[in-house]
């Protein structure tokens, strides 16, 4: 596989992992609010794993993936 289309694939991956966070945080607002019918806490979870994955995990993705010199 050439550079650019591991690029590529890591450059994707990242924006899903961003996706999947900011939908978990949509979802647990939407539990807040009474539209899902979810507890509460479920909700609340669901705020906080998806803040979580959507600023840190692309990090720590990245640096895995960071190139050694």
């Amino acid at each position: 596989m050439n550079d650019d289309a591991l690029a590529k694939r890591r450059f994707a991956m990242i924006n899903l992992v961003r996706l999947g966070g900011l939908l978990m945080v949509l979802a647990g607002i939407a539990a807040q609010q009474g539209v899902l019918p979810l507890p509460d806490p479920i909700g609340l979870i669901l705020v906080v794993l998806g803040l979580i994955e959507f600023f840190a995990l692309p990090n720590v993705l990245a640096r895995r993936w960071r190139t050694k010199d």
